[in-house]
């Protein structure tokens, strides 16, 4: 089932109108956050998240969180989009940012949506290009794992933990495809 729309937007964007929730004039068949002073209606969407799998031999590189929600938990660097990237830059800038990695960014290797949170997750493989990290403010640690040290009981969210599982199915092979998934 769908996630139910947030109904965050309070005031319109243009004049300052409190916005009222209602089906546009135009047709849609969605509630709307509409302005009844200019009209302007103001669209609600999902939230990319990006970030990357990166990939040492064969160990991965995992940042334990210094930030909620899941504080002390190991992620992939990751984080949320910005206005003006585009998902690899974004997946780039996390990766440097939550890690202080050298890379090499690669190939898209899963998109999950998230309709419960309202959020796609996008995640990148990327060839590390040093074993040294330097890791920012938002990251406690960051460590290489082997496949069998992995700390799966302390991985922070499903979506890390379905792309890490995808990764090492597939990494026998060398042959990687990009994973679609919903999480419920």
């Amino acid at each position: 089932m769908p996630a139910v729309t947030p109904h965050s937007i309070k005031f319109c964007k243009n004049c300052g109108t409190a916005v009222n929730y209602r089906l546009p004039d135009d047709g849609d068949e969605k509630l709307r956050a509409v302005c009844p002073a200019c009209t302007t209606v103001h669209y609600e969407n999902p939230l990319n998240v990006v970030g990357s799998l990166p990939v040492w031999g064969q160990q991965v590189l995992l940042c334990k969180r210094n930030i909620e929600p899941r504080w002390g938990k190991w992620t992939l660097p990751a984080g949320f989009m910005e206005l003006g990237e585009t998902t690899a830059q974004g997946a780039a800038r996390e990766t440097t940012e939550e890690a202080g990695a050298q890379f090499e960014l690669q190939e898209l290797f899963s998109v999950i949506n998230v309709p419960r949170v309202n959020q796609v997750h996008f995640f990148y493989l990327a060839r590390l290009l040093s074993d040294q990290f330097a890791p920012g403010h938002e990251t406690l640690e960051a460590r290489l794992f082997d496949e069998a040290d992995i700390p799966w009981d302390d991985i922070a969210f499903k979506t890390v933990r379905e792309t890490l599982l995808h990764y090492f199915a597939q990494r026998q092979s060398g042959n990687f495809s990009v994973h679609c998934i919903d999480i419920a």
